[in-house]
Order: structure tokens, then sequence, then C-alpha cells
């Protein structure tokens, strides 16, 4: 059997088909407003040429093998806002693309205590394929989103969500704004959306904290120097049109105004 995503030369099988391509879903490319949005785990496909991963169907519906909502969500909100909108096909559970290829975490062997089976014992090889097949070209879509705004004032929203719950702990967070420390754009969304939700229901860095671990806005704002957001939004406010309505609603509204109050 060839070897699927092999350095070696002939016999090696593509990763990907060509129907399967391209990689990073873009609505409303070029579009006029200030805000870039980026769906990083907003897919749950896998390559055909992988099978199933070995992962259950059902687990396929559950949080570890994408940010349930976003998609919608994200769709809406670019028309909402006449905004683009760049999202990942693939599910996480293939190669997360918010993570530095060289992690090990970004293609993980157990999510949320599921076995992934199809992610054992890969070879250098084998991680090399996925990454330049799925997230080194989705990267390159955002690059170019990028650079073809060169000039334009350009914020960056990469929109995720999380589990109500996680090992055993109800979240009592209904969004969560991760930042690190140096976003005032962050800092004037998490005002707005505590001042409309309320405090206690709105997560500064919680339930994930922005750190070394997150790749895509560290390796798209920093060099650029733009201003962004990274969203947490719980799964069941936006796991269905409605909540992705709602949802999208709110944030139209509310994005606009926390840029305003920070280009005073």
């Amino acid at each position: 059997m060839p070897k699927i995503g092999s350095d070696s030369e002939g016999g090696s099988t593509p990763l990907l088909a060509p129907d399967e391509t391209p990689v990073a879903i873009v609505l409303n490319a070029g579009a006029a407003s200030p805000f870039l949005l980026l769906g990083d785990h907003a897919g749950r496909e896998i390559p055909r040429s992988l099978g199933d991963l070995g992962v259950p169907p059902a687990a396929m519906h559950r949080h570890i093998a994408w940010d349930i909502g976003v998609a919608g969500l994200g769709q809406r909100l670019s028309q909402a806002l006449d905004a683009c909108f760049i999202r990942q096909r693939f599910s996480r559970l293939v190669i997360d693309c918010n993570r530095a290829p060289q992690r090990a975490d970004a293609i993980p062997e157990v999510s949320d205590g599921v076995p992934i089976p199809g992610n054992l014992r890969l070879t250098p090889a084998d991680a090399r394929a996925r990454h330049a097949a799925i997230a080194a070209p989705y990267q390159a879509r955002v690059a170019a989103e990028l650079d073809a705004r060169a000039g334009r004032p350009t914020t960056l929203i990469s929109l995720h969500s999380f589990t109500p719950s996680m090992q055993g702990f109800d979240r009592p967070w209904r969004f969560g704004v991760l930042h690190a420390g140096d976003s005032a754009f962050s800092l004037a969304v998490l005002a707005e959306l505590r001042a409309t939700e309320g405090e206690a229901v709105v997560g500064d860095n919680q339930p994930y904290r922005m750190d070394e671990v997150d790749f895509t806005v560290p390796h798209h704002a920093r060099p650029r120097g733009l201003d962004y957001l990274e969203l947490e939004v719980r799964q069941d406010l936006i796991a269905d049109p409605a909540g992705q309505r709602w949802a999208a609603a709110l944030l139209a509204d509310l994005l606009p105004k926390a840029l305003r109050a920070v280009s005073a």
C-alpha cells in the first residue's frame, strides 16, 4: 500500500483529492469591513485518504472535532458586517490550524478522553504532509487576504466556540475574550459584552487564555501591528441557526461600537 504523504520518491499517495481543495473556504473576499473574520476550527471534514481516523461517527459531532456553530455564526456575521470570513474545512482532529506545526498537540492522539487511532504512530513525514496540505494553505490564504488589505484599517477576529462542560466542570461563561494583554480592541469588546450580558458570564481569558498555545492570531496580527480579538462563544448558544442569528446580531452591533471606542 502506498504511504500517504510519504517523502519518499514515487509511490506516495496525495493526502487530498482535487475535489477536497481548497482547504480554506472564503466568504466575501475583499469586503469593505475593517474586520477580517477567521474560523480555525469551523470545519469537520476528514480527507478521504485518512478514512475516519478510527473515530466513532458520534464523536465527529462533538466539540473535539470542530468548533460547533462557528461556521454558521461566521457566515451570518460576514453578511451583517460586510466582512470577509475565512474558515478551515477540515477537522481539528486531522491537524489543528491554531497550533504551531511542531507542537505535539497539533495532531492529537487523544481529545477529551477520546482516542484518535488514525493519529497514532505517525512519522515526521506524515505530520509534514498534513501541515503542507491543510494548515499551511489555510494560513497562506489568511496572509493573502491581509496582503490584499495592505494600507486599509484591519482588525483580526478569530471566532471559536467552547463546550459548556469540560472534565466535570460546568462552565458559567457565555462568552470568553482571549487576549495577551496587548489588545485595546479585545478589552473594549470585553467591556461591551459585560455591559450587555453581565460581568459574571463573560470571561476575561476564560475558559482559555491566549498564550504560547495559540498560533493564528499571534502569527498574523503581531508582525503586521494589527489589533485583534479571539472570541469564544459557548456552543449551546450557537448550535442551531436561531442561536447563530442571535449571536451574529449581537456581535454585529457590538464589534463596531468597540472599534469606535478604541479609535476615538
